[in-house]
């Protein structure tokens, strides 16, 4: 028997059950003796089909909701098929395999968010767990192997591990990941996993979030073989009918305790696990849930760990938590598609050498992620020196991978062969594109491009990693406009995992799909934006550090400010970030902002007060902080004074007197202003849509993924609130808080500030 399609609910276009009928000899053909039936997913028709293919009659075709396709499909398609052949006398044992070599990829997360969107009810789901997974599958008198190949997560090991036995390829990937989305396990995961492969691994695998391949599943025990490809259907036959005749033990992974700790040992381990996960992830509800729901099973059984499971999953699909990392998970695969570029048809072409002007921080970390993706690299530098310093940049890059263990020695002589050194452009004449990282200068990147024309090839991408320069100064004096782009890499460059494409008027589609090709062949993720001081995420976030120095001259003390926004979910607050950025680059990045928006900046005494008292942040271990040799933070008191001399600078606090708030009012005076100008780049069209920037805040800035993004946070907290919050601060304190046009328009008419701007030619803007 064949079930074909469990679309809808597990990811794979094509899952198979076959049930054993009649006598089977061990010499017997590949299908002989087995019966298949399918169902498909009928796309156009949004409709389901089930057929049997060994039985007259008419197709049966269902028309129903999403949702509702679901429910019919993974419940009445799959658990109808058991039922027969449970019925029928022929039917001895059970195989079920993905086809399309892959087992299952699991839930599927469109009916997830369609789930939260529209507040829906998934109680009846939860059903799966128990009349599915337990009452059809494992609690049948007939017993079940799951035939694993390509990969089986989430709901699809959770199918796999409610079958009798499991026999995979090599090479297929195992695990859990429903926590990435806020969620849990909610099959029934969360009770076998522990009674197959021990508490201590599989809290592992489902808090980290990590996969293991069917090698160590196989040696944890939650693979029973793994064998070639060819050979998984003729094992996986001949285990289950073995099962059947008591040739093999017929096992019910829910009612195994043999690998669990004893009841003392695992308490303690899920103590341990609920400190880590407090300490790491301290504003998220479903760690803990997970645990509590795996102490129950481990206490009371794994029935009644079931039940719980089912109640949680329910419950905490609908959280924020989920919602925000759902919304992030889509927001993130929808960064690749550009209106007016990648609707066009064009293919992008092989980048197979690129130039990288510059071996600084920024232009090493560009170039060790282009060699760790097996892109040959030309290094050019000033002189051999500056070069060796480049070199040797990378190469302690790529060291710390084999430290770590991440990288073998063999693999690391390999990639640093990859590197050509280069003192000048002879190198050039033969590269797809060169990526300029050079020190902020107008003037020399000018020259430098003049010189990229001339010798470059013609069809090669001209990219500068500038993070603020307008586009247009820079290649003022080409005659290539349509060849120059930004590539904005974030520091470290071959860590961090957004790349920001900056496009101006003249750019050409073709240069932006290259580029956007080039990014998810390095593994970033590329947002494609318009052309303005800060592009978008610097923009976006100039009014974040600026609040800050705000708060700071009006009385409110750095440390707490610091810590009301780390307590929010940031990995750290805008003045230990300053300490790390260097007060220098704040200050002149700064001068740009206020030549660009000088009606909405504020001009802080502070940074250039703690310069003048020999203070560099961590340069010299000295700042708004103390760093020992580990670059621990710690307050600095005697920067108290330097403090209060920019108070009095500033002259800003009511009557002399320190201003009285809240944390919540921190937290908004400093991310309302944030949210203000994200909406003047969705106004303008700099950013293509609300979900780019909100992809952007998170892997750019490092705003909590949870909380979906910086729009998707207004949101949450409504356009409403957010725009009188601001006009009033702004009748206080000036034009850094003053609502910009389209927030309260959003405000006064209702709409989500991520609702879609009216259509507009993509610009460059000052």
């Amino acid at each position: 028997m064949c079930l074909e399609g469990l679309i809808g609910l597990l990811e794979l276009n094509c899952f198979t059950v076959e049930v054993s009928v009649g006598n089977h000899g061990e010499g017997g053909s590949d299908h002989g003796g087995w019966s298949r039936w399918s169902c498909h997913n009928q796309d156009e028709q949004s409709a389901s089909q089930c057929s049997g293919s060994n039985r007259g009659g008419k197709a049966k075709v269902i028309e129903e909701s999403t949702l509702a396709r679901v429910i019919f499909i993974f419940l009445a398609g799959l658990k109808e098929k058991y039922d027969e052949a449970m019925r029928r006398n022929d039917v001895k044992a059970i195989v079920v395999t993905g086809n399309g070599g892959r087992f299952s990829g699991g839930f599927d997360i469109n009916v997830l968010q369609e789930v939260q969107q529209t507040a829906g009810n998934l109680s009846h789901l939860g059903r799966v767990s128990v009349d599915l997974m337990i009452n059809t599958i494992e609690d049948a008198k007939k017993p079940s192997v799951a035939a694993i190949q390509g990969l089986a997560l989430g709901g699809g090991l959770e199918l796999a591990m409610s079958c009798h036995a499991r026999i995979s390829t090599p090479k297929a990937q195992l695990g859990l990941p429903e926590l990435q989305l806020g969620i849990i396990p909610g099959f029934g995961g969360t009770q076998r996993l522990p009674r197959l492969v021990g508490l201590q691994k599989a809290v592992e695998i489902m808090l980290l979030s990590k996969s293991i391949m069917s090698e160590e599943g196989s040696k944890l025990g939650l693979i029973d073989a793994v064998v070639s490809p060819g050979e998984l259907m003729t094992t996986a036959r001949m285990w289950a009918l073995d099962i059947a005749e008591r040739r093999r033990p017929w096992i019910i992974s829910l009612k195994r305790t043999d690998k669990l700790e004893s009841l003392g040992e695992a308490r303690e381990i899920l103590k341990f696990a609920r400190a880590q996960a407090k300490k790491t992830a301290p504003n998220l509800p479903h760690p803990q849930l997970c645990l509590d729901v795996i102490e129950e099973g481990i206490v009371a059984g794994g029935l009644a760990g079931v039940l719980k499971e089912e109640k949680g999953f329910n419950d905490i699909i609908l959280s924020e938590t989920a919602k925000g990392l759902v919304h992030f998970f889509f927001s993130q695969r929808a960064t690749t598609k550009v209106p007016g570029v990648t609707d066009l048809g064009l293919k992008p072409r092989q980048i197979k050498k690129v130039a990288v002007l510059g071996g600084g921080l920024m232009g090493s970390g560009i170039a060790t992620s282009l060699v760790l993706s097996n892109i040959p690299v030309v290094l050019k530098e000033v002189n051999a020196g500056f070069l060796q310093q480049g070199i040797n940049r990378i190469s302690a890059n790529l060291k710390s991978r084999v430290k770590k263990g991440s990288m073998t020695q063999e693999k690391f002589e390999k990639t640093m062969s990859l590197i050509t050194g280069a003192v000048d452009y002879a190198e050039f004449r033969n590269v797809d594109m060169v990526i300029e990282a050079v020190i902020e200068k107008i003037s020399l990147k000018q020259e430098i491009f003049s010189d990229l024309e001339k010798i470059c090839p013609a069809h090669c991408i001209l990219a500068t990693n500038t993070s603020t320069i307008d586009l247009n100064l820079i290649g003022a004096k080409t005659h290539v406009q349509d060849r120059i782009v930004g590539a904005h890499f974030f520091s470290p460059a071959h860590v961090m995992p957004l790349l920001e494409i900056v496009r101006t008027e003249k750019t050409s589609p073709q240069i932006i799909v290259d580029l956007i090709n080039v990014g998810k062949n390095i593994k970033k993720v590329p947002i494609v934006v318009g052309n303005c001081t800060g592009f978008a995420v610097n923009r976006m976030f100039f009014p974040y550090t600026q609040s800050a120095h705000m708060l700071a001259v009006l009385g409110v003390d750095i440390y707490r400010i610091d810590k009301v926004i780390t307590s929010f979910g940031m990995p750290m607050g805008p003045f230990r970030l300053q300490d790390l950025v260097g007060y220098e680059v704040s200050i002149e990045v700064g001068k740009q902002f206020v030549t660009a928006f000088g009606d909405r900046t504020f001009k802080t005494p502070l940074t250039e007060l703690m310069i003048e008292n020999k203070r560099a942040g961590e340069k010299n271990g000295k700042g708004y902080y103390i760093y020992d040799e580990k670059r621990r933070a710690s307050p600095a008191p005697e920067v108290k004074e330097i403090i209060e001399q920019a108070r009095k600078n500033s002259k800003i606090m009511p009557d002399g007197k320190p201003i009285v708030v809240t944390d919540r009012e921190i937290l908004e005076m400093i991310f309302f202003p944030v949210v203000n100008e994200t909406c003047r780049v969705l106004d303008e069209g700099i950013a293509i849509k609300a979900s780019d920037l909100d992809v952007s805040s998170v892997l750019g800035m490092g705003f909590p993924a949870y909380r979906g993004g910086i729009i998707f946070w207004g949101d949450s907290i409504g356009a409403g609130h957010i725009y009188s919050s601001l006009k009033k601060w702004s009748e206080s304190y000036g034009g850094l808080f003053k609502p910009s046009a389209y927030l309260e328009e959003r405000a006064a008419r209702g709409i989500p500030l991520s609702a879609p701007v009216a259509a507009r030619n993509f610009g460059s803007r000052l």
